[in-house]
């Protein structure tokens, strides 16, 4: 049975501990993070050479978890076998299958590789029963279709980093998943963005920081870390004129209950 989480405090649910920027600095974020209560993150792998030190860190650290997949923005990577991802995932810190998706802003050309390594990623979710991280990026309308077509609402998921539109939003709903906004949603230019957060329904939403990336306002072009999550769930109470508290105990909720884990105080 999964805990219905009923306290306060917030999750960063898409984040990069692994990177070079924070090489040395785990124990400052961990502290940050308990200053600014947020509970728990979720390190997100990017490319199969770089899984054992994600896995590492979440072994280390009962407050962080792990995923296992590769970024579509690293053509160079091996390819993906389903059944690779579905053994590496077979490991109770390993709670999602991603992030995987289509990013056609940064690379240009032939990208089939993309889409036949998306559906990898879609199919050893199939296969183990864990739910999908999607990143998409000037590829709504191929990412939404593929999803179809591999039957990722079978597993769920979520649409990390959001900044598509209220139509790719409903479109990712209606399969089941989640939507995830980071900081982007403090930027001044988001107020399209905002628009959709607003429209999405509260116990499908999650909030993330994607650090070391998109620092939110008031740490824009910082080093981002899971403790800024505050700002956007703050962000987020204020655009849907809600408590704060009541965005962290339902993201909070949404987390746990997503990626199935069990929350223990």
């Amino acid at each position: 049975m999964v805990s219905t989480f009923a306290e306060t405090t917030l999750v960063d649910s898409h984040c990069h501990l692994d990177f070079e920027d924070f090489h040395g600095r785990i124990p400052e974020v961990l502290d940050a993070m308990r200053t600014e209560g947020v509970s728990h993150a979720l390190c997100v792998s990017v490319t199969l050479e770089d899984f054992p030190a994600v896995l590492a860190l979440a072994d280390a650290h009962p407050n962080l978890y792990a995923s296992v997949g590769v970024h579509p923005d690293y053509p160079d990577a091996s390819a993906v076998e389903p059944e690779v991802l579905v053994r590496l995932a077979d490991h109770p810190r390993i709670v999602a299958i991603g992030e995987t998706g289509l990013d056609y802003f940064r690379l240009k050309g032939d990208l089939e590789w993309q889409r036949e390594r998306f559906r990898a990623h879609i199919r050893a979710a199939r296969q183990c029963g864990k739910p999908l991280i999607i990143h998409t990026r000037a590829a709504a309308d191929d990412t939404i279709r593929i999803m179809r077509e591999e039957g990722a609402g079978k597993v769920g998921g979520v649409m990390h980093c959001f900044t598509e539109s209220r139509e790719v939003a409903d479109a990712a709903l209606d399969l089941g998943f989640h939507i995830s906004f980071s900081g982007i949603l403090t930027f001044r230019n988001a107020a399209e963005l905002r628009d959709v957060a607003t429209a999405v329904p509260l116990d499908r939403i999650l909030v993330e920081t994607d650090s070391p990336y998109l620092a939110p306002t008031p740490h824009r072009g910082k080093r981002n870390q899971p403790a800024y999550v505050r700002f956007v769930a703050d962000q987020l109470a204020r655009i849907r004129e809600i408590p704060l508290e009541e965005v962290a105990r339902s993201t909070s909720s949404n987390f746990f209950n997503l990626f199935k884990i069990k929350y223990d105080n």
